[in-house]
C-alpha cells in the first residue's frame, strides 16, 4: 500500500547550526536557480562499445542528436553537450561522455526515464551502453506489503492461541490497528504544515505503534480475564485491569516515549522528527488501550474467556473465595512455562552461562560494525542509476560526482580563495580545484574540490577535516568547507557520536526509572544490563546479515554494505523502551508476590508464572510484526531495523527476561530488594502494581502455599 496524498521530503540529511550546512544555505542564496519551474539534475552516462571513441565526428553527430532529442522530451528542460569547449564532460580515454539535464522535479520520473531511454535508442541499438543517473523519485512510500501484512497474521494468530477466544482476539487487534490509523492519520496532518517528512518516519510509526498496540492491549485483555476467573464481575475486573495492567502500561508506555523523545539529544532534525512521529504512535496506542479497551471488556464481559470458561445461565456460582482459591490452585499447577521456571532457579549458574553464550555467539559481529549514510549512486545495485554512478567513477574518478565546496565570504573572499588555490591543490587526496566561482549579488565565492576518493570512504572525512584546518590560518575573509558530501560527514560523525552520547543518557534512563519502580538497586542494574545484551545481540545479528551478508537472500538483500547510519540510533531508542516494557511486566509480577509475603524464590516461581506467557505473547506478537518489515525486501535500512529489533526483541523476552533474570534474582535472594534507607526516603512511590487495589485479597492469597 502506498501513501499518494501524503507529503513527504526528499531532502538531504543536514545538522542544523553545522559549519557545511551554513554555508550550503549561503550558497543557495548567493547562487540561485533560474527562475522558472523547479529543477533537478540527471545525468544522461553514454558509453561507447569497445574500439570506439565518442570523440569520433560521426560518434560525436550521433550523440548530439540523442541529446538534442532528449532536451525535447516532456519534463526535461536542457541537456548539456559533453563536447562544449568551455566545459567538456568526456573521459581522458574517449569511452564515456556525460549530459547534465536540468528536469521537472514535478514530472513523473519514471516517464521521464521512459522517454530518454526511447531516445537513447538510436545509440544502443549500435552497442552503446546509457545509463539514467542522478537523484531519481521513487514515488510515496510503501508502508505495507505481503510480508508485512504476513506479519499482522501471525500476530493474530498468537492472540488466538494466548486467548482461546476469537472475540477477544479479535477485539485486541482490531485496537491495535485503529490506534495504527489514528497514529498515521496524526502524522500525515503533521506533515501537511511543513515541508514533509521523511518516509522513514512513517514505516517506523506504523511498525512501532502496531507492535506495542497489540501488546498493551495483550496486557489489559489479560488481566481482565485473570480477574474475571477470580470471581469478580465484570465492572470489577475492568477496574482491578485497569489499575494494575493499565498503569503497568503508562510507565512502559511513557519510557518507550521517552526514550524516543531523547533522540533530540543527538541534535539533528531528521532524528527527532522520526522519534516524535513513532512516540505520537505509542502515545494512541497507550491511550487506546486505556479507553477504548475497558470500553470494548464492558460489552464483551465474559466472552473473552473460552467459551468452556464462560459461566451459564441455571449454574450455581462459586464463592469469589472459592473462585480466588480456584484460581490460584490452577495457576500452580505444572505447566512448560512453569517446569522452566523451576529449572533456572534450581540451576541459576548454568542458566546464566548458557544465556551468556548464546547472547555472546549473536552479538560478536557487533564488534565489526560499520555504517555509512546513504550507498553512492542509489541503494539498488541493479539499477541504472547505480550503473550510471559507477560507469562515471570509473572514468572520471571516484570523487567526480561528489566535490566538496571551499565557500569564501567578505569584501576580500576573491582575493583570499585565488592565494589559497594552490594550497588548496597541494593538500593529499585532491585531484582538482576548479576555477573561482563569483556570485553576482553577494561578496560570496567559492572553489569546487574534486577529491580523489568516494564521498563515503574514510580517507575523503579526512580530506574534509584537512581542509578546515588548512581555512582556519586564512585571513581577510570567512571560509567554510561544504557540498552534500561535507555535509553527509558532518551528519555522519553527528550520528557517531550522538549514538554514545545517547545510548549512556537510555542507561541513566533506565537506572533511575527502575529504581523508582521496584525500590531496589539490583533490579535496575540488571535491567539495564540486560537491555545491554539484548541490543548488542539484535545489532550484532544485522551486521552478519545485512553487513556480511551471511543469509541475504532471506531479507532479499541486493548487495552487503555497511548499516545505515541511522539504524543503531533507531534500534537503542525502541529496543530500549521495549526491554523495559518486558522487565516491567515481568518484575512487576514478581515484585508483587514477594510484597505479599513469598521469599525470593517462591516469588520468582509465582510472578513468572503469572507475567512469562504474556511477555512470550508479546514478544512472539513484536517479532512477527518487525519481521515482516525485515523480510519485506523494500527499503534496505527500514529492513535492518525491522531483523534488529525482531532479533533483540526474541533475545530480550527469551533468553535475558526468561532466563539471564530469574536466574540472577535466585542467586542474589533477598538482595534482590534491596535498597539503601536514605534513598527509599527520598524516592516517591510509584504503584505500578496496583497493590492498593489488591490488598483485600491478600488475606485469601497467603493461605495458598507454592
Amino acid at each position: 500500500m502506498t501513501i499518494s496524498g501524503a507529503k513527504f521530503s526528499d531532502s538531504a540529511f543536514s545538522i542544523d547550526g553545522a559549519e557545511s550546512t551554513t554555508a550550503l544555505a549561503t550558497m543557495d542564496e548567493a547562487f540561485p536557480a533560474a527562475p522558472g519551474p523547479e529543477s533537478g539534475e540527471l545525468m544522461l552516462v553514454i558509453e561507447a562499445p569497445d574500439g570506439v571513441s565518442v570523440e569520433e565526428p560521426a560518434q560525436r553527430a550521433l550523440i548530439g542528436d540523442v541529446i538534442a532529442g532528449a532536451a525535447e522530451q516532456p519534463g526535461v528542460f536542457s541537456a548539456s553537450d559533453p563536447f562544449d569547449e568551455n566545459r567538456p564532460y568526456v573521459s581522458d580515454d574517449g569511452s564515456v561522455a556525460v549530459s547534465t539535464l536540468a528536469v521537472d522535479v514535478e514530472a513523473d520520473q519514471a516517464a521521464v526515464e521512459k522517454d530518454l531511454r526511447t531516445v537513447a535508442s538510436a545509440l544502443t541499438d549500435t552497442g552503446y551502453l546509457v545509463e539514467v543517473g542522478g537523484a531519481l523519485d521513487d514515488g510515496p512510500p510503501k508502508i505495507a506489503s505481503l510480508t508485512e501484512a504476513a506479519g499482522v497474521v501471525v500476530a493474530f494468530i498468537v492472540l488466538l492461541l494466548s486467548f482461546g477466544s476469537l472475540k477477544a482476539a479479535g477485539a485486541n487487534m482490531l485496537i491495535a490497528l485503529s490506534g495504527v490509523t489514528v497514529g498515521v492519520v496524526g502524522i500525515l496532518a503533521w506533515s501537511s504544515t511543513g515541508e514533509g517528512i521523511q518516509s522513514t518516519t512513517l514505516i517506523l510509526a506504523v511498525m512501532l505503534g502496531l507492535a506495542v498496540g497489540i501488546d498493551y492491549a495483550l496486557l489489559i485483555l489479560s488481566r481482565f480475564r485473570d480477574e474475571l476467573r477470580k470471581g469478580s464481575d465484570v465492572s470489577a475486573a475492568i477496574a482491578t485491569a485497569s489499575g494494575t495492567a493499565g498503569t503497568s502500561i503508562v510507565v512502559a508506555g511513557m519510557t518507550v516515549v521517552i526514550a524516543l523523545v531523547g533522540l533530540a539529544i543527538v541534535r539533528i532534525p531528521f532524528i527527532t522528527e522520526m522519534g516524535l512521529g513513532a512516540a505520537l504512535a505509542v502515545v494512541v496506542a497507550v491511550a487506546m488501550a486505556l479507553t477504548v479497551v475497558p470500553a470494548v471488556l464492558r460489552g464483551l464481559g465474559h466472552k473473552v474467556l473460552p467459551r468452556k470458561e464462560r459461566p451459564t445461565a441455571g449454574t450455581p456460582s462459586a464463592t469469589p473465595r472459592e473462585l480466588l482459591i480456584e484460581h490460584a490452585e490452577v495457576s500452580r499447577r505444572p505447566n512448560v512455562l512453569r517446569r522452566w521456571a523451576l529449572t533456572v532457579v534450581d540451576r541459576p549458574v548454568l542458566s546464566i552461562l548458557g544465556a551468556g553464550v548464546i547472547i555472546a555467539l549473536l552479538a560478536v559481529p557487533t564488534l565489526s560494525m560499520e555504517t555509512e549514510l546513504d550507498p553512492p549512486g542509489g541503494p539498488d545495485p541493479a539499477s541504472s542509476q547505480r550503473a550510471a554512478y559507477n560507469t562515471v567513477s570509473d572514468a572520471f574518478g571516484a570523487g567526480e560526482q561528489n566535490p566538496l565546496v571551499v565557500l569564501f565570504e567578505g569584501k576580500g573572499a576573491a582575493d583570499v580563495a585565488a592565494a589559497t588555490t594552490q594550497q588548496i591543490r597541494d593538500l593529499d587526496q585532491v585531484v582538482d580545484v576548479s576555477p573561482l566561482q563569483r556570485s553576482e549579488i553577494n561578496d560570496v565565492v567559492f572553489l569546487a574540490v574534486t577529491p580523489e576518493h568516494g564521498p563515503t570512504d574514510s580517507r575523503t572525512a579526512d580530506l574534509v577535516t584537512s581542509l578546515r584546518t588548512a581555512m582556519d590560518t586564512v585571513d581577510g575573509a570567512k571560509v567554510s568547507v561544504t557540498g552534500q558530501t561535507a555535509v553527509d560527514v558532518d551528519v555522519n560523525a553527528q550520528l557517531s557520536s550522538g549514538l554514545i552520547t545517547y545510548l549512556i543518557s537510555v542507561v541513566g534512563l533506565s537506572l533511575l526509572l527502575l529504581t523508582l519502580v521496584f525500590r531496589s538497586v539490583a533490579v535496575p542494574v540488571l535491567a539495564t544490563f540486560g537491555f545491554l545484551m539484548s541490543l548488542a545481540a539484535g545489532l550484532g545479528a544485522t551486521v552478519a546479515v545485512f553487513q556480511w551478508g551471511w543469509a541475504g537472500g532471506l531479507v532479499s538483500l541486493a548487495e552487503a554494505r555497511p548499516l545505515g547510519s541511522l539504524a543503531p540510533l533507531i534500534v537503542v531508542g525502541v529496543l530500549f523502551g521495549l526491554a523495559m516494557d518486558y522487565q516491567i511486566f515481568l518484575i512487576s509480577r514478581i515484585h508483587e508476590a514477594h510484597r505479599k509475603g513469598l521469599h525470593t524464590r517462591a516469588a520468582i516461581v509465582e510472578g513468572f508464572g503469572q507475567a512469562s506467557p504474556i511477555v512470550v505473547a508479546a514478544a512472539a506478537i513484536m517479532a512477527a510484526v518487525f519481521a515482516g518489515f525485515a523480510f519485506s525486501g523494500g527499503d534496505a535500512m527500514v529492513a535492518s531495523i525491522g531483523l534488529a529489533l525482531t532479533v533483540g526483541v526474541l533475545v530480550d523476552a527469551l533468553v535475558v527476561r526468561m532466563i539471564l533474570v530469574p536466574a540472577v534474582l535466585q542467586l542474589l535472594g533477598e538482595a534482590s530488594w534491596w535498597m539503601p534507607r536514605w534513598l527509599d526516603r527520598l524516592l516517591p512511590d510509584i504503584d505500578t502494581e496496583g497493590s492498593a487495589l489488591e490488598d483485600h485479597d491478600l488475606a485469601e492469597l497467603e493461605n495458598v502455599k507454592l
